[in-house]
């Protein structure tokens, strides 16, 4: 199977949801109902800010855009559900656990968001929970690609802290064909209510700034990551294309030889 044939499949399954959405947020804009903020701005991809995500600190408090989980969220909506298996919970992704032994190999990237509840001025949302999954660096996902479809690694839940964070060790993704780079995510009122896709009360994803992820597939085991990187953009991008990520532009700091780390706050 060809990479075309096992993405094109995905994307198609995500157009439909995109579309639906850019039309809901077009209502919304020419009612003068919806006022969406932030900002990002690039930077070195050896240290410093990458990019910026805004919430409540302009005076602001908009919920995260609302995006597809795509075909390959492993919630049980759409196939296997990793959700319900003991282990899943935990911060460190790389591997993959129960009977499955496999490891994702790449770039080191810690991943931390921050649950801010906009019922409540975007205060901390502690006891909140996130379920984060993501594909490997050749672009495949664990449980539905084929040759790891026995794997269940770069997938995993944990609850926030008393300050609305979550942080997950893994591994910086690939880019496939016509996707920017990406990492998809699930919130979830608490622990207990993560064990079911039904349950979830925000899904979106997080963009990677494109300096960080070229200096990223400039190393090993990432090569296939370098021409479908230079094949799309944000704005062109079937998810983040309608406001260019903005919302969900992850800031970065960090090097790639001593590992990354990805910031975004993410108002539900």
């Amino acid at each position: 199977m060809t990479d075309d044939d096992l993405f094109h499949r995905g994307l198609s399954f995500d157009l439909g949801t995109v579309m639906r959405r850019r039309r809901l947020l077009g209502l919304l804009a020419g009612a003068g109902a919806a006022t969406l903020v932030g900002c990002s701005s690039d930077a070195s991809p050896t240290g410093g800010a990458a990019s910026t995500n805004t919430s409540a600190s302009d005076g602001a408090c908009a919920e995260i855009p609302e995006e597809t989980a795509g075909p390959y969220p492993g919630d049980g909506s759409n196939g296997p559900d990793v959700l319900t298996q003991s282990g899943i919970v935990r911060s460190d992704i790389r591997s993959s656990f129960g009977s499955a032994s496999g490891v994702a190999e790449g770039v080191p990237l810690t991943v931390n968001l921050t649950i801010v509840d906009t019922a409540k001025g975007c205060g901390a949302y502690a006891g909140a929970a996130v379920y984060l999954w993501h594909c490997d660096r050749a672009g495949a996902y664990s449980l539905y690609s084929p040759g790891v479809t026995g794997e269940n690694y770069l997938r995993g839940v944990q609850a926030a802290d008393g300050t609305g964070l979550v942080t997950f060790r893994s591994i910086f993704p690939g880019a496939y064909a016509g996707r920017w780079p990406h990492i998809h995510f699930e919130v979830y009122a608490n622990l207990a209510g993560a064990t079911s896709g039904r349950n979830k009360i925000a899904t979106s994803q997080l963009a990677l700034p494109q300096a960080i992820c070229q200096a990223v597939y400039a190393t090993d085991g990432y090569s296939a990551s370098v021409g479908n990187l230079a094949r799309t953009s944000l704005t062109s991008d079937l998810v983040f294309g309608d406001d260019g990520g903005v919302h969900q532009l992850a800031t970065v700091t960090g090097s790639v030889g001593s590992g990354l780390v990805a910031n975004l706050t993410v108002p539900v």
